[in-house]
């Protein structure tokens, strides 16, 4: 008996140690093969989601081409460009200019819609702008003259009914307002007479980033957007530092972020997924977008990802669920240890092969759990796996979380920030130092600003924050910066001065014009401007001895009573 006794004891010790071994390696098997299946999920709807919205963008390219062709087809765009060379002023240019501003209200995505003239070096003939949430017709004779842009004299080679998509730039054009600093796509296509020959051209400037804004709206919000031009520089990325690198001298690629990408940059791929495990990880897709004409070697390349511990983190969720179901079942298995028979053994292979079967090729097979007792409870245990595991998966595919975007532009007047600011400013002073020429730094502080806020409320105070923001622009040269670090205060880089007199004109050119009412709305509102003014080597011969010099000036300027202009003191 005690023999008898000994033999079920150790059979069922070797019975329950095999039950927890093989339950603990059906769970890892399961854990590992529903991870697997889990970012092979994610790879797919990231190339799914990217498939689409990169159809939404050309789909978006190709109405922004239509409007184009419309405008062009118009006969009083016609009548127009076939005009005299003076400036319009008829009825005719009104209509055309409401039917521009109709197509600007329509379409928020639109920074500008231009008529340009073949001949006349290039002369806009009408000109329609967004600027500071409400349109402007640009008048004589601040039109301008643009022949000499790329997307100007490329379009006037091309024949009617044709569309010139140009590359996503940094918009630096004068005066392009709302447009001013911003990405931009530009669409233009020519105006041609009855006889052929093209008399002018449509151009309609795409805001790049209000576009994708509006195509990512229903997408996950974890998703992460890239883009980037042919040959692998960045123009979107989470992470704005990132994008146009070759704008301010330097490259940076998404190829050497994401190494299949070069594969759709050679051409020898339209697609392909990548998954990274350096840092937090990431799963990505990219595709290849066409541009413009099929002849044309210009392409963009968009890709969306997600961190990698965004995908699993699912995956950890079933494994927690698997060790609670395994310790359930190695429980049970205990227990049944002590009277389990040689019957029991068909059972429990069948369940071993219906999860590994579900871990290997995602087959549910559903278990017979009628039985009362530990069997049954095994094979429930089993199922409830099973349907734990699918639901979950298909929760994913449901997840959403918030994009970061980030910006290196105030947002209220679209100047450059202080990050973007500095960074030029040690640009200038390297370039300065190294031609041995002189550079200036202005401090403004807007006297009085804090009454028109008190008096007027903060929408007047950002309306005349925004309008100050314009005048100090068109107080200096398209070479200059002027950028916004916090409130009222502003501040301007003059790069190579000539000499000291220049910086101070220009100063005294910018406290005149902020002396100038400004109309807010239905209030006229009156502000006066404090300015401090520092050179380079002058007055400081780094980045901040000059700074610290410029703002020393403008507070003995306020000090002093306001609206005047101080010069620095040299430094000893």
């Amino acid at each position: 008996m005690r023999i008898g006794h000994g033999i079920g004891l150790r059979l069922a010790i070797l019975l329950a140690t095999f039950g927890i071994v093989a339950m603990g390696l059906v769970g890892y098997t399961s854990y590992t093969s529903s991870r697997t299946a889990l970012l092979n999920t994610a790879q797919r709807d990231l190339l799914a989601a990217t498939e689409v919205l990169g159809k939404g963008f050309q789909a978006r390219i190709d109405e922004v081409s239509a409007n184009a062709l419309l405008l062009a087809g118009l006969p009083l765009s016609l009548k127009i460009a076939a005009g005299p060379a003076t400036a319009h002023a008829g009825s005719d240019d009104a209509l055309l200019a409401e039917t521009f501003s109709a197509l600007l209200a329509v379409h928020p995505d639109y920074f500008q819609v231009r008529l340009i003239s073949a001949g006349r070096h290039g002369l806009e003939l009408l000109r329609v702008d967004r600027d500071a949430g409400h349109l402007t017709r640009i008048v004589w004779p601040d039109l301008q003259e643009k022949a000499h842009y790329p997307y100007v004299f490329n379009t006037l080679q091309l024949a009617r009914g044709q569309v010139y998509l140009s590359d996503i730039t940094i918009n630096r054009e004068m005066g392009a307002h709302a447009g001013q600093d911003k990405p931009t796509l530009r669409v233009a296509t020519p105006v041609a007479g009855a006889d052929g020959v093209v008399l002018a051209l449509v151009v309609i400037n795409i805001d790049l980033d209000s576009m994708f804004t509006h195509l990512q709206a229903d997408l996950p919000k974890a998703y992460q957007l890239y883009l980037s031009n042919h040959w692998g520089d960045y123009l979107i990325h989470p992470d704005p530092a990132m994008t146009f690198g070759f704008d301010r001298g330097r490259r940076e690629l998404i190829q050497n972020a994401f190494g299949p990408v070069a594969e759709v940059l050679s051409g020898r791929r339209a697609s392909v997924v990548s998954t990274r495990k350096e840092g937090n990880g990431q799963v990505a897709a990219f595709v290849r977008l066409a541009m413009g004409d099929t002849r044309d070697a210009h392409f963009l390349v968009l890709g969306l990802s997600q961190t990698l511990g965004n995908v699993v983190h699912e995956a950890r969720s079933m494994g927690w669920d698997m060790v609670r179901i395994i310790l359930l079942l190695s429980a049970v298995a205990v227990v049944l240890a002590a009277v389990v028979s040689r019957a029991v053994t068909e059972p429990l292979r069948k369940m071993a092969e219906a999860v590994t079967r579900f871990s290997k090729e995602r087959v549910v097979s559903e278990l017979p759990s009628e039985r009362n007792d530990q069997i049954g409870l095994l094979a429930l245990s089993l199922n409830d796996m099973q349907r734990t595991i699918v639901a979950n998966i298909r929760e994913l595919d449901d997840s959403r979380q918030a994009l970061k975007h980030l910006a290196q532009h105030d947002g209220l007047t679209g100047l450059p920030n202080r990050a973007l600011f500095d960074d030029r400013l040690q640009q200038a002073l390297t370039h300065a130092r190294r031609t041995e020429t002189h550079i200036a730094l202005l401090f403004v502080d807007l006297d009085g600003f804090k009454c028109v806020n008190d008096s007027h409320g903060h929408h007047i105070g950002d309306l005349l924050l925004a309008q100050a923001a314009q005048r100090l622009l068109g107080c200096v040269r398209l070479a200059d910066t002027v950028g916004r670090i916090g409130g009222d205060e502003f501040v301007m880089l003059l790069s190579a001065v000539g000499r000291e007199h220049d910086a101070l004109a220009v100063a005294e050119k910018v406290r005149a014009a902020l002396a100038q009412p400004f109309g807010l709305e239905a209030h006229a509102v009156g502000i006066s401007a404090s300015i401090g003014v520092a050179l380079f080597p002058q007055h400081g011969d780094s980045e901040r001895a000059l700074a610290l010099s410029a703002d020393a000036a403008m507070y003995l300027a306020k000090a002093s009573g306001g609206n005047l202009v101080w010069l620095a003191a040299e430094k000893s």
